[in-house]
């Protein structure tokens, strides 16, 4: 299931699972959207500390429920931080069904759109934050036209070298996200996958939260999980500048032993390139050509 493109004039949704909002930082932003053509409406709890380092869990779900009860808001879009785990039990899945409607986020708000992806099959969408429009940067921006206004994405555009760790190709369902909040969701019932089905998996963390002695007891912990005998690829985005060699023999190991092709890029992640990846729809990852198309 996919929702419908955005049009101008159609309503954004600002909310924040994983994070206090500041009102002087997402001043900008707000402006920055609207002058794209987008009325932009926040959520009554945006703002709040409750808890003391965020709202609360009820004050967030309510926040994220009204938007997608709101028949103006089109797209729902919030950022990263830690936290947005704790909705999963709260949220509205059947309402998203009855009003299905575009969800873009990153980092830890994987939680949120995996979650939806698989209690619902509506498609949604990974790779910005708001904080990328005060102002975005004009890959960003062209990325947010291409796949949720136009809705002409067939192909990955790549702004950045792509780095072939094992070859092959891959086809599946597109699935992924920040790597911390993927591991978590395995075994979880908010992630419940198909096993008859392919997955191509994308992931990506950052030397500032996670050394590679950190990643890797959570890519082994996918490995180890059931999950992986339905990966087909996987794409790592942004790590590091220079590039990490004990990361990128880290992923090959990790390609080798389940044999299937594996791709370094800093296309996506907390770089400076923030490309969109809809998770649910179906691509073709060729490591050999270093492209990914869009099946759907």
């Amino acid at each position: 299931m996919r929702a419908n493109c955005l049009k101008k004039g159609d309503t954004i949704g600002l909310i924040s699972p994983s994070h206090v909002a500041e009102a002087e930082q997402y001043r900008p932003i707000i402006s920055c959207l609207r002058s794209l053509g987008f009325p932009v409406k926040t959520g009554k709890n945006l703002y709040k500390n409750t808890v003391g380092y965020l709202a609360s869990e009820q004050e967030r779900a309510d926040d994220f429920n009204e938007m997608v009860a709101d028949p103006c808001v089109k797209l729902i879009f919030f950022g990263g931080g830690n936290g947005s785990i704790d909705l999963l039990p709260l949220i509205d899945y059947a309402q998203i069904i009855k009003n299905p409607k575009l969800f873009l986020s990153y980092s830890d708000g994987t939680s949120l759109l995996n979650a939806i992806y698989m209690k619902t099959g509506l498609i949604t969408y990974y790779g910005q934050t708001p904080g990328n429009y005060a102002p975005p940067a004009v890959y960003t921006q062209k990325q947010f036209f291409s796949h949720l206004v136009d809705g002409a994405a067939e192909n990955f555009v790549s702004n950045s070298q792509w780095h072939t760790l094992c070859g092959g190709v891959g086809e599946g369902i597109l699935i992924g996200g920040y790597l911390l909040n993927f591991a978590l969701s395995l075994g979880s019932p908010f992630f419940v996958f198909d096993q008859t089905k392919q997955y191509v998996l994308f992931l990506e963390d950052h030397e500032m939260f996670s050394s590679v002695p950190e990643i890797s007891p959570l890519l082994s912990h996918i490995e180890q999980s059931g999950f992986m005998k339905n990966v087909s690829g996987l794409l790592f985005g942004h790590y590091s500048t220079p590039l990490s060699e004990p990361l990128l023999d880290r992923l090959k190991r990790l390609g080798e032993k389940n044999q299937i092709p594996v791709v370094y890029c800093d296309d996506f992640g907390h770089g400076i390139n923030h490309a969109i990846l809809p998770i649910g729809g179906r691509v073709c990852l060729n490591a050999v050509d270093k492209t990914m198309k869009f099946m759907d």
